[in-house]
């Protein structure tokens, strides 16, 4: 059975019932062939079953209603291996951590990122790191093109609090990035002026002057 279809029945099926969560138990109960399916065609290159994938096919509302596991006391790791095995399966795409060049680009990259991510919620703080040192470059660039995000220029380690705070939280609601730079904006209206309001003077400058010079 294809895996889109048959995520699609999943789907209808949550829509006639509606229950408030469910699990992979209940898929189990509720409709096997479909369990079937999803084990076998939606894999990580870790071959854990890819709850990511599968959810991404459903509903929006829907989505958050999916529970991937109890909430328990997660032991740290190490594990560099299972790091690797994810940027080895995508190893010739690696660019589009830094400059993916359309939209296929950046959807592949949100999916090795969360990938990523739901290894760093096992445990497994080098999947932690991996995923912090690539995405400052992308916060970085924010901080230079973005308003809302500018006085979080010069916190790099404030930054990088808020991303491992997100990898946490992060559950089944779409982007990873479009998660965090919600949180980083949100975050950024408790800020006072001091130092931030002087970086944001000096972006506006450096934005600004050029374009006035052009003009006159």
């Amino acid at each position: 059975m294809n895996l889109e279809v048959s995520i699609q029945e999943l789907n209808t099926l949550l829509l006639e019932k509606q229950p408030k969560t469910f699990t992979a138990s209940w898929i189990v109960k509720h409709i096997p062939r479909t369990y079937r399916c999803i084990c076998k065609y939606a894999r990580t290159p870790l071959n854990d079953i890819d709850w990511d994938l599968v959810t991404s096919y459903l509903d929006r509302p829907l989505q958050k209603r999916f529970m991937r596991y109890k909430k328990k006391i997660v032991k740290l790791y190490e594990k560099q291996s299972e790091v690797d095995r994810i940027l080895e399966a995508y190893k010739e795409k690696l660019y589009i951590f830094i400059s993916p060049k359309d939209e296929s680009d950046k959807l592949l990259r949100n999916k090795i990122f969360i990938m990523l991510v739901r290894v760093a919620q096992k445990g497994n703080t080098l999947a932690e790191n991996e995923l912090i040192e690539w995405i400052q470059y992308i916060t970085n660039d924010w901080s230079e093109k973005y308003p809302q995000i500018w006085k979080w220029r010069g916190r790099s380690d404030e930054v990088a609090d808020k991303i491992k705070s997100c990898v946490r939280c992060y559950k089944y609601t779409g982007s990873f990035l479009g998660y965090l730079f919600k949180t980083l904006e949100f975050s950024a209206r408790g800020f006072g002026i001091g130092l931030d309001f002087n970086v944001t003077i000096k972006v506006l400058i450096r934005k600004v002057l050029p374009f006035l010079f052009a003009i006159l």
